[in-house]
């Protein structure tokens, strides 16, 4: 069942606006990322937090920074994480719980799982009981803890912290602040090889692959109370494996050593085999537990022998990590691994002479198929009484399940072959949290009116359905697409912003929703080129001037491509008179084209609608022409260039919207759009360049530029301090800058010199003085930096 934001309006009053707002604004990414349930638990807990009166900064993180909590893992822990908001609410500040909410998508991410999210949760309880000073600045450096930490190193790293600095204030917030010594030499102690996380996507390539099927692989704490790694374990077909491994020397440490890499590939690909091999389940009943290890030994040789058909090569990876075998044996475990080893290295199998490893060995030659996971119960059975009656007659110590497992270091706990079933896709979606993907299909008038089964869906809906021509009703005259459709709407995006006090990016603190431009009269952009006829035609000069010149000839160069014979007379005549020759005598042809991509971003905050002093235009027809002029002069020389604008309401609602894309021809939809643009809200500035750069990064030009066209400094509703958006514009200017992004600014503030320069750099901006000069400066300025 669809939830629509209007059908919980009284739960909607109860909220602060600004998080009315907000919420109205993450509602379409909320109802992709949740189920109806999802939802539903998602309104209560904005609600329930608003009760709590922590203040409404904390409402509104909650609100925007949710779905993607829920992306990442899945939202059953929203409720968990609501939970343990209002416990912790007696115990800190509303500042701590907001900050504690805005990087819950961080560590979910770096987690990878709900009972790791979960018990993350739990670290954070053990801080405000032992060191509640530390939280906050633990917090603000969470990606660089959870980047080189499991869940296991963080626990550690905390404990060790809130032990040594308990009534030592300062030094915890020295310690979590990552300021201290002591905080660097433990985290480097708990440092481990390879997460889990930072391969999970080449592991999936990996298994796809080989296989030719998907596996759902999830991370579980490895290391969460010591440094030794759980196990791999099968759970509703699910693979779940250590979230990190370190390099290791299965024959000790003089022996070959085995990257973290290879360690999960070979624990993934043993695991596959069971799901890829297994037939049904086993049934335990009466096997005893050196019954069930012996069993459990057998199946596993089972599938490694039935991959080992396909996949040969599979037996050099699982063989590097087997232990040396124990010789003599004195533990029941000692003759497990010793055949284990011997079942896979063929080798091995003929030099080691223990009669009950020989008897297993031939005993799995003998079967004359693997498909029978049966089999593997009596074969095990019958290794399991020889072995038994060994363990007597030797005196050996008694079976133990944790001494005497398996300990080659890939292979899982085997859970999974007394319980597993056949494959079921459908449960494997479920037990991974995924969520089938809204598919948009074409289909024609006939499907459309015998199989929709929902004519009005919610954003919510698996399938929408497209018809490729416009369905028009015949006693109303018009299409249903006008009267019900609604144009797609892209996710909100977030993005974050430079904090110059505390010298420290906020994670995902703005948020950009594209909207859709509204179109005008196409008329009214015709009017404005014939307005300024005469700079376009000396516009058209300079074009000329710059238009490529196809293949072009450069003399004097030393390594060309064909003799260039003035060159070569000049040189032989200064030889003949005892002068030393330039030895440039050669010539090149080189193919001489534009490779450029130009993005005009618009400011359209309501400062763009006052009056020009001394005109009857306002700033906003100024801009509109000189846009026009921009795009005329651009399409004659061919440059790839696109016209965005943006506008702010607050951190959380920044516009920006797309009058012509990069891929669309300057036409008359794009003019609509851009005589239809109207001035609103404020100019948060840092945030649209961030968006403006992404839009640039994909275009495969070399040259990239963004031109920014302002007529005042940044500035929106929520922030005080005129310090504040200017120092994060200029952060954004030098992180494009990083990627190879020219930024240049054109302002009409004529007082911009103050802070202009200070954001974009002394020779990146220009003050237009005449605001009435705009259409002419601005095409005339693009000409020549782009020369």
């Amino acid at each position: 069942m669809t939830i629509h934001l209007d059908d919980h309006a009284e739960l909607l009053a109860e909220l602060p606006h600004g998080a009315q707002d907000v919420l109205r604004g993450a509602w379409q990414e909320a109802a992709r990322a949740l189920s109806s349930r999802g939802l539903d638990n998602y309104l209560k807990g904005a609600l329930a937090l608003h009760h709590l009166g922590r203040g409404e900064e904390l409402v509104v993180s909650f609100i925007q920074h949710m779905p993607a909590l829920a992306r990442a893992i899945g939202e059953d822990v929203l409720p968990d994480l609501v939970n343990f908001l209002l416990s912790m609410a007696s115990k800190t500040s509303g500042q701590v719980l907001t900050l504690i909410v805005q990087t819950a998508p961080t560590a979910a991410l770096r987690l990878g799982d709900q009972e790791l999210f979960r018990q993350f949760l739990s670290v954070l309880g053990i801080m405000l009981a032992q060191a509640p000073q530390g939280l906050r600045p633990m917090l603000e450096n969470l990606p660089r803890l959870l980047e080189q930490l499991t869940l296991g190193g963080l626990r550690r790293w905390v404990q060790w912290g809130a032990q040594a600095y308990r009534s030592d204030v300062e030094g915890q917030r020295r310690y979590f602040s990552l300021q201290s010594a002591d905080a660097l030499a433990v985290l480097q102690q708990e440092r481990r090889g390879t997460l889990f996380v930072d391969i999970q996507r080449r592991l999936n390539l990996y298994l796809r692959a080989l296989w030719g099927r998907d596996f759902f692989l999830r991370p579980t704490a490895g290391d969460f109370e010591s440094r030794e790694g759980l196990r791999p374990y099968i759970e509703h077909f699910v693979i779940h494996i250590a979230d990190a491994y370190d390099d290791v020397h299965p024959q000790g440490e003089g022996g070959p050593g085995v990257a973290a890499l290879d360690v999960y590939r070979a624990a993934a690909n043993h695991a596959a085999a069971h799901l890829v091999f297994a037939r049904a389940p086993l049934p335990d009943e009466g096997l005893d537990a050196l019954t069930k290890a012996v069993v459990e030994l057998v199946e596993d040789a089972r599938v490694e022998a039935a991959a080992l058909r396909r996949f040969p090569k599979l037996r050099q990876q699982w063989r590097a990590l087997h232990p040396a075998p124990v010789h003599p044996p004195t533990r029941a475990g000692d003759l497990i691994n010793r055949l284990a080893l011997a079942w896979l290295d063929p080798d091995a199998a003929q030099a080691d002479t223990d009669p009950w490893v020989q008897q297993g060995v031939a005993a799995l030659a003998a079967w004359p198929d693997l498909d029978d996971p049966i089999r593997s119960l009596a074969t095990g059975r019958e290794l399991a009484q020889a072995l038994r009656a060994r363990i007597a007659a030797e005196g050996w110590p008694a079976f133990s399940a944790r001494l005497d497992g398996q300990r080659a270091l890939y292979r899982d706990d085997n859970r999974a072959i007394w319980a597993s079933g056949a494959y079921d896709e459908s449960v494997a979606l479920a037990a991974t949290w995924a969520r089938q993907q809204q598919v948009r299909r074409k289909v024609n008038i006939m499907e459309m009116v015998n199989e929709v089964d929902v004519e009005f869906a919610g954003d919510d809906a698996q399938e929408v359905w497209i018809l490729p021509t416009e369905f028009w009703l015949d006693q109303e005259g018009v299409t249903i697409n006008s009267l019900l459709g609604r144009p797609p709407v892209a996710d909100p995006v977030h993005y974050p912003e430079w904090d110059y006090q505390i010298q420290l990016e906020r994670p995902d603190w703005v948020t950009v929703l594209e909207r859709h431009a509204q179109p005008g009269e196409v008329e009214r952009i015709e009017a404005l080129l014939a307005e300024h006829r005469p700079i376009v035609q000396r516009l058209r000069h300079l074009i000329e001037a710059m238009a490529p010149q196809g293949l072009q000839r450069i003399r004097k160069v030393e390594d060309g491509d064909e003799l260039d014979v003035e060159a070569a007379v000049r040189a032989w005549v200064d030889l003949r008179m005892g002068q030393q020759p330039d030895p440039r005598i050669m010539m090149q042809h080189r193919l001489h084209t534009r490779d450029v991509a130009v993005l005009l971003l618009l400011d359209l905050s309501a400062s763009a609608n006052d009056p020009v002093r001394g005109s009857e235009h306002t700033v906003l027809d100024l801009t509109r022409s000189a846009a026009a002029l921009l795009a005329e002069a651009l399409q004659r020389i061919g440059d790839r260039f696109a016209i965005h604008g943006f506008r702010s309401d607050g951190r959380h609602d920044v516009h920006y919207l797309r009058v012509k894309d990069f891929r669309e021809p300057w036409g008359d939809a794009a003019k609509a759009r851009l005589a239809g643009l109207e001035g609103a809200y404020s100019t948060r500035l840092g945030a649209a360049l961030r968006h403006a750069g992404q839009q640039l990064k994909r275009q495969p030009q070399r040259k990239k530029i963004v031109f920014v066209l302002t007529d005042g400094e940044p500035a929106d509703v929520d922030v005080r301090d005129p310090q504040y958006l200017r120092l994060d514009a200029q952060r954004a200017v030098q992180e494009l800058k990083r990627d190879g992004i020219v930024s240049y600014c054109l302002t009409l503030d004529p007082h911009a010199d103050a802070y202009v320069q200070r954001i974009f750099g002394p020779r990146h901006y220009t003050v237009v003085e005449r605001v009435q000069r705009l259409p002419e400066v601005l095409p005339t300025l693009y000409l020549g930096l782009t020369r």
